[in-house]
């Protein structure tokens, strides 16, 4: 793809926390409507770059567009143009899954016919229509998951962010999980993920692998399993991050 089909672009992006460096002289770009799975050991930045991307955090230097924005000018305006999904988990516990879609529907600047009719769609999607009055509190996580992600693509951005999305669910849910993604992607919405399940990794269209605040690879999961010689991306990972022959 060109320059042109990028909906992110990263030019010699640095972050300092005092004499840490956090990110260290990142370049890459991400295409529209594309899976681009962000992987790293813990420390290695992958979270402090989503941070930057989603307006969250300024970078120290270098430059960082994302949908057309200057995030170093404009982070409120990149905040209208994404949606963010924490791996702490996004949603308030104390509101109802109904109320929960009526704040963020609100935040958004959706309609109130619009969040009527985008929690109808995605509470039937999801087969939770029973669900609509409970709390959070009393919903198991996996659900809360697909309600989180639902949450952050309700006002169908152009970028999602979702930062370890999966943690703690069982494989079954990760799966219909990673099928939300999968829909969100055809329809044209980027999706930008970071996990630390490596058979996850495998359903990115291409894997970027952070070390000590740098990038040491970026190319499709097929490509970097030739180029480092492995059998899956777990391997490459071990050969990247930890130095493993």
């Amino acid at each position: 793809m060109s320059q042109q089909d990028a909906i992110i672009q990263v030019k010699d992006l640095v972050k300092k926390f005092g004499d840490f460096v956090a990110n260290d002289h990142l370049n890459f770009d991400v295409y529209r409507g594309e899976i681009f799975g962000f992987l790293g050991a813990n420390g290695a930045g992958k979270t402090t770059t989503m941070k930057i991307l989603s307006g969250l955090s300024r970078p120290t230097s270098g430059k960082v567009i994302v949908a057309g924005i200057d995030v170093n000018l404009h982070p409120e305006k990149v905040k209208r143009k994404i949606g963010y999904m924490s791996q702490l988990f996004s949603l308030y516990n104390d509101l109802t899954v109904k109320e929960n879609f009526r704040f963020y529907g609100g935040i958004y600047g959706l309609s109130a016919k619009k969040i009527r009719e985008q929690t109808r769609y995605y509470l039937e999607k999801l087969d939770m229509i029973s669900f609509e009055n409970m709390l959070l509190k009393n919903i198991p996580l996996g659900w809360k998951q697909k309600l989180a992600f639902s949450v952050a693509n309700l006002h169908h951005p152009d970028i999602i962010f979702l930062d370890e999305p999966t943690g703690g669910v069982d494989p079954i849910t990760r799966r219909q999980f990673w099928e939300l993604i999968y829909e969100a992607s055809n329809q044209g919405t980027t999706v930008f993920v970071t996990t630390h399940y490596m058979d996850e990794a495998e359903y990115c269209e291409r894997v970027c692998i952070m070390s000590e605040g740098k990038i040491e690879a970026l190319d499709t999961p097929k490509a970097l399993k030739e180029q480092f010689q492995a059998k899956n991306m777990n391997d490459v990972f071990l050969k990247i991050a930890r130095n493993v022959e």
